[in-house]
């Protein structure tokens, strides 16, 4: 959790409203006390909460939405017979 003197969160308050919405909490200090925490509004952000929640947990890391273009690619060609057709074939010929 982050913190932040009174006179710093009013002069960064947009960036610290953001580091909210990205799941972070921020807790504002007054002369080194605590006095209030910023946490994101819960139920209202469309099912996102629980991806948030461990998110701030470290449970999971969300990705950039970048694919690398490794990933792309399709694999290498696999020879032989797929299984299905060995178990259709296997059926076929009955006990």
């Amino acid at each position: 959790m982050q913190t932040a003197n009174l006179s710093d969160a009013k002069n960064r308050l947009s960036e610290l409203v953001e580091r909210v919405r990205s799941g972070d909490r921020v807790r504002i200090l007054v002369r080194g006390v605590p006095v209030a925490d910023l946490v994101p509004v819960q139920g209202d952000a469309g099912g996102d909460d629980r991806l948030a929640d461990l998110e701030r947990r470290g449970v999971i890391r969300r990705g950039t939405g970048v694919i690398p273009a490794l990933l792309r690619e399709p694999g290498p060609a696999v020879g032989g017979t797929p299984l299905s057709d060995l178990l259709l074939a296997e059926r076929d010929e009955g006990p």
